[in-house]
């Protein structure tokens, strides 16, 4: 049905409603959004740039702090583990957010997309969890065949927690790829903006015309209604190819270790 909107006429949505069917095709939703195509173009690099460092980054830290405090070695493991957990429950708040952004020089720079969102404490604490069961025979196996702890993790815990690993980094990816909050508090050059924040002001302007009663321009020229299902399309249709990207990864991570028979 979204898909359907997207391509209806505005005017035929306004009158009858939505429609698993096309009423009046029409493509102006879309030729709305991609009115400035460079300034589309930029945002789609942004986005696709965070999303990937982002996740990455972010998924490199979370597994080496979930096997950190998974290991019965470590002291004061469950002491650690409890601060990430506070951290669930109170935080600094956003000034002291914003302040801390603004003072290591990271506004209206990529980053300060990444860094804020790059570490997660529910998803450390999920990972942990899943590498705690984990067999200790194989830690140990591979300790006696000389293996350090980067060794073991890389070669062992990794791929044996490809399930939870695959599941984080796919909602890590969402995450970033939706996220339009952090660009509104700390990008204010346009060039910078990732897809969902500047879609989200392509449609704010078109409802503040639309808003103001210049009723003929906004119903040939802004499409509101289905400008608002061409940007789901927009803004959903490339991270829906990440399902069957990583969709492999759950199956090879659950039969690695199976026994044989």
């Amino acid at each position: 049905m979204i898909i359907s909107g997207s391509v209806s006429d505005s005017a035929e949505i306004m009158k009858k409603g939505y429609s698993i069917l096309p009423r009046g095709f029409s493509l102006d939703g879309y030729k709305s959004i991609f009115l400035f195509p460079k300034q589309i173009a930029k945002a789609y690099g942004t986005s696709i740039f965070v999303t990937g460092i982002g996740t990455m980054l972010g998924l490199v830290i979370m597994t080496l702090c979930g096997y950190a405090i998974s290991r019965k070695e470590l002291k004061y493991r469950n002491v650690i583990a409890f601060i990430i957990y506070f951290t669930t429950l109170f935080s600094g708040g956003l000034v002291p957010w914003y302040m801390v952004i603004s003072n290591l020089g990271l506004k209206n720079t990529v980053w300060a997309l990444i860094i804020p969102a790059c570490c997660s404490s529910f998803y450390i604490l999920l990972i942990r969890n899943f590498m705690k069961e984990l067999p200790d025979a194989l830690m140990e196996s591979a300790k006696l065949d000389g293996a350090g702890d980067l060794t073991t993790l890389i070669k062992i815990v990794v791929p044996l927690s490809k399930p939870i690993l695959a599941t984080v980094a796919l909602f890590l990816a969402l995450a970033y790829w939706n996220d339009w909050y952090l660009a509104s508090l700390y990008i204010t050059d346009a060039d910078m903006w990732p897809l969902q924040y500047r879609l989200y002001n392509i449609l704010n302007a078109a409802s503040k015309i639309a808003q103001a009663g210049a009723e003929n321009f906004t119903s040939k020229i802004l499409p509101t209604e289905t400008q608002k299902l061409a940007n789901a399309i927009v803004a959903t249709g490339p991270i829906i190819f990440l399902y069957p990207f990583l969709q492999k990864y759950f199956v090879q991570g659950i039969t690695i270790g199976a026994v044989k028979g």
